[in-house]
């Protein structure tokens, strides 16, 4: 039966704050809602992977298209340099109506996870200053419009009881001041995720480019000790082991299947179809293009080299996810959004096809909708990664 069939949450709604009442199963990513404060947390993104999971902190969740840059060469997983553009808000459609969150991630090391491996999600939440990120995973802040900033959560899952729940958390702070680095939509960033010889986990460095500021995460947790890439390789196949697809160690991803951080109720767990209670716009590509979208400039690993192949993949099966729902694919808020390559701006793009576009790999069908890859959990338990080009 299908894991999002299953989902059941509740919602309490206090003044301005919406809060996800209990952990529930069936979905690999999560949105939670409770007090603001430095240890509280008001919206809270996890990782989830297979049914047998399940969310602490009151977590809910659904799907995570992502995007890899694929390399055979030794240490390309360890040492990798993201540059990206920004999204910018639409005259009417800010960047988060159909998201709360995009991530650059990978797996890493994690001596009292699963299969010995945790998840790393350098979390950009956008038209959002952070007021803090909480030890449980997730992250308070306010809205500002045109303002990015990013915390770390690291998630793992309990040997024992199969509980997600997060290794380690931190704020992305500006070296120069100490404060949330504060990212603009339109600027240009790096996301160089490294490591070092102190082996003291996976440095994270971000630098915009726009105005020159950067600051740095190093994943070293309290209670776990360093988190260090779990792969050397960044290929098909180095997958995370606890994970629902078969791809490679890092990857950036656009949560979707929640409303935005600023709704009413505020990240609203939501399915294709869904046009009232909440409108769920992440599954509605028209309004995808009505904001410039994030663009994927390229990657570039440690030894100088850049990407042989990219490949594609999502959690639940595209199109097979939205037919679910859905009387007919293409209806309103029946689309799933998807990778596109961009010749005008020479970049990778999500959502539909932006003006330049020139290769889309099949819309939405670039995505495999049945689990025909391997895992530790046995032969057809994962979805395969595409390569696109």
């Amino acid at each position: 039966m299908d894991r999002l069939k299953h989902l059941h949450v509740r919602l309490l709604a206090t003044l301005c704050i919406t809060g996800f009442l209990f952990a529930v199963p069936q979905q690999r990513s999560s949105l939670a809602v409770h007090a603001a404060s430095s240890t509280a947390q008001s919206l809270c993104i996890a990782h989830h992977p297979q049914d047998f999971v399940w969310y602490t902190h009151s977590c809910t969740g659904h799907d995570e298209p992502e995007i890899d840059p694929l390399s055979n060469n030794p240490g390309s997983a360890q040492n990798l340099t993201w540059t990206v553009v920004l999204p910018t808000n639409g005259a009417s459609t800010p960047v988060d109506s159909v998201g709360p969150t995009f991530w650059i991630g990978g797996a890493v090391t994690d001596p009292n996870s699963l299969v010995g491996q945790a998840f790393l999600e350098l979390q950009f939440y956008p038209n959002s200053l952070v007021k803090g990120c909480s030890s449980g995973g997730g992250y308070n802040v306010v809205q500002d419009p045109g303002v990015y900033t990013a915390c770390s959560p690291v998630w793992e899952v309990s040997k024992k009881g199969s509980s997600e729940s997060a290794a380690f958390n931190a704020m992305l702070t500006d070296n120069a001041s100490g404060g949330p680095l504060v990212m603009h939509a339109g600027d240009t960033i790096t996301d160089h995720q490294f490591i070092t010889a102190a082996q003291d986990g996976m440095h994270i460095t971000v630098t915009d480019l726009t105005t020159g500021h950067s600051g740095t995460i190093v994943l070293n947790s309290k209670i776990d000790g360093p988190l260090m890439p779990a792969f050397s390789v960044q290929k098909l196949g180095n997958a995370l082991g606890w994970g629902i697809v078969d791809d490679a160690p890092n990857s950036l991803v656009w949560e979707i299947g929640h409303t935005g951080n600023y709704t009413q109720p505020a990240g609203q767990y939501c399915v294709p179809g869904s046009a009232t209670k909440p409108p769920c716009y992440s599954y509605d590509v028209p309004t995808w293009l009505k904001f410039h979208p994030l663009q994927i400039k390229g990657v570039t690993f440690g030894d100088g080299s850049t990407p042989s192949h990219w490949s594609v993949v999502s959690d639940f099966g595209g199109v097979a996810e939205v037919n679910q729902y859905c009387p007919r694919y293409g209806a309103p808020f029946c689309y799933y959004p998807w990778y596109a390559y961009n010749s005008q701006s020479k970049t990778f793009t999500y959502g539909g096809d932006y003006p330049g576009t020139t290769k889309d790999f099949g819309q939405a069908l670039q995505f495999d909708q049945n689990t025909n890859c391997p895992s530790p959990f046995g032969p057809n338990t994962t979805y395969c990664s595409t390569v696109i080009q």
